[in-house]
């Protein structure tokens, strides 16, 4: 364990769209500051589209290399199409010292790996001798490793190339066959590192026995920096992306009035998360709140501008909703039952069928006689429905959108009449609408035509207006 918020010590993730604009990467974050070249830690993810290639697409599902292997067609083929698009990745850093020879033979050198590693599985799921879903589980970490592999190879390469001291801390463990969990990989390679004077560059993937992607799945690399913050306790952690944490998304309200949120807390990142705007993934903030290590969110081509501050205590001094953000990938489930009124634990009969379909809800809203479910669209399966309906007596499906009003401070009198009057006047109809005790989140259920009109509306009255009086009662 290195000392307790050492200020000379910083870990940084950089993300995969960042990573694939590596000479900025280099220009603004890496060698901006050239008296704190030393003591950084880089988390790199694979450049951007690679995990696609190799998994599948994270947003349309288009099968990549893995669904190959799981139907027992060409992944060799497949691999070699891999190599070449590297390759050419590749080509594209040799204006940034990237010497071509040494980094395309380490991507020929992990493909050969990996395909002796996938042969290996194939002809244990032929002899029928293991589970055929661990075997395929295995596939995809091994796959999945390859990306961030090579993005960090290429950047040290680069980093040495300009003279820095720079480590490459390859966590795939594909040279060892230690039986560490994920924390003891990162414990042991951290051991006896001169990170004060160094750059080290490690991979989002880490290896280990209960596997990354079975526990994480595509966050796994926000969990591996997570992990090493724990581990290294910096001072801060930060995140770079290719945009700032604002108050809404600028290709929905425009640039000009996306107003940067500059701090919150951690609360209000897990309510961002919950409706699929990560600002970190849930599970890697988890461990870094409790370690009480602040994440700082910064663009990576304003490398002047502070980003926004997570803390675990912050409040804002002023009342403001302080993000504005939804989906319009969502569906509601309302089940009418006349037999609802007066009978205890009747929800839980509908909580049984979400476990057997492994669905879980956004949101929850009820009446004497209704209880309305809110649900990503693909967990809204045929079986889940037909289930619903064999057990209750209405059962109402409706393509929804949710908006929600996200804040540190707002507890106070009038900040949810002015958001619902923001969507009156912008002629948006609330279906259903939702807000606990705590106060930190109003979520309220749209037509999904309305999605854009309303998270336009809602940031104009109380993000980019805020300094305006909340009205008092």
């Amino acid at each position: 364990m290195f000392s307790s918020g050492a200020p000379m010590i910083s870990v940084e993730k950089i993300g995969g769209t960042s990573m694939s604009a590596f000479g900025d990467v280099l220009k603004h974050i890496m060698l901006f500051d050239k008296a704190r070249i030393n003591g950084r830690v880089y988390v790199v993810s694979a450049y951007g589209g690679v995990t696609n290639q190799l998994l599948e697409h994270k947003k349309t599902g288009e099968p990549g290399i893995y669904a190959l292997f799981a139907a027992r067609k060409d992944y060799h083929g497949a691999l070699q199409t891999l190599a070449v698009s590297l390759k050419k990745l590749n080509a594209g850093f040799a204006e940034f010292g990237l010497p071509l020879d040494v980094a395309d033979a380490f991507v020929d050198t992990r493909i050969a790996e990996a395909r002796n590693y996938l042969d290996a599985m194939h002809h244990v799921l032929a002899s029928g001798y293991l589970s055929r879903d661990n075997v395929l589980l295995a596939a995809r970490e091994v796959l999945a490793s390859i990306g961030e592999s090579h993005s960090a190879f290429n950047a040290v390469e680069m980093l040495k190339a300009k003279g820095v001291n720079a480590i490459l801390l390859d966590l795939a463990g594909f040279h060892d066959d230690e039986v560490w969990t994920i924390d003891e990989r990162i414990h042991n390679s951290f051991k006896g590192l001169d990170l004060a004077n160094n750059v080290v560059v490690a991979t989002g993937y880490t290896k280990g026995i209960e596997g990354i992607m079975r526990e994480f799945d595509r966050g796994y690399s926000e969990v591996t920096f997570s992990k090493i913050a724990v581990e290294v306790r910096p001072a801060e952690a930060v995140i770079h992306k290719e945009f700032h944490l604002s108050s809404a998304d600028p290709n929905i309200v425009g640039l000009e009035n996306a107003v940067i949120v500059g701090a919150t807390n951690y609360d209000v990142a897990d309510q961002l998360a919950d409706v699929g705007m990560e600002a970190i993934h849930p599970k890697a903030a988890k461990p870094m709140e409790l370690a009480g290590i602040p994440i700082r969110l910064k663009n990576t081509f304003e490398p002047e501008h502070p980003g926004t501050l997570i803390t675990k205590d912050y409040v804002g001094e002023r009342a403001r909703v302080e993000i504005v953000t939804g989906s319009d990938k969502v569906t509601l489930v309302e089940i009418h039952d006349p037999s609802m009124v007066g009978t205890v634990g009747f929800d839980l009969g509908i909580m049984e069928i979400f476990l057997r379909h492994e669905v879980s809800y956004i949101l929850k809203a009820t009446n004497a006689n209704s209880i309305a479910h809110l649900l990503w669209d693909g967990s809204v399966t045929p079986e889940l429905i037909a289930e619903l309906e064999e057990n209750y007596q209405v059962v109402t499906i409706k393509p929804s959108a949710v908006v929600c009003a996200i804040g540190s401070n707002i507890s106070i009198p009038g900040v949810l009449a002015r958001a619902t009057k923001a969507l009156a006047d912008a002629e948006v109809n609330v279906n259903c609408v939702s807000q606990t005790l705590r106060q930190v989140n109003m979520q309220f259920i749209v037509e999904r035509e309305d999605y854009k009109r309303s998270i336009v509306a809602l940031n104009h009255s109380l993000c980019v207006n805020s300094g305006t009086p909340v009205p008092v009662a």
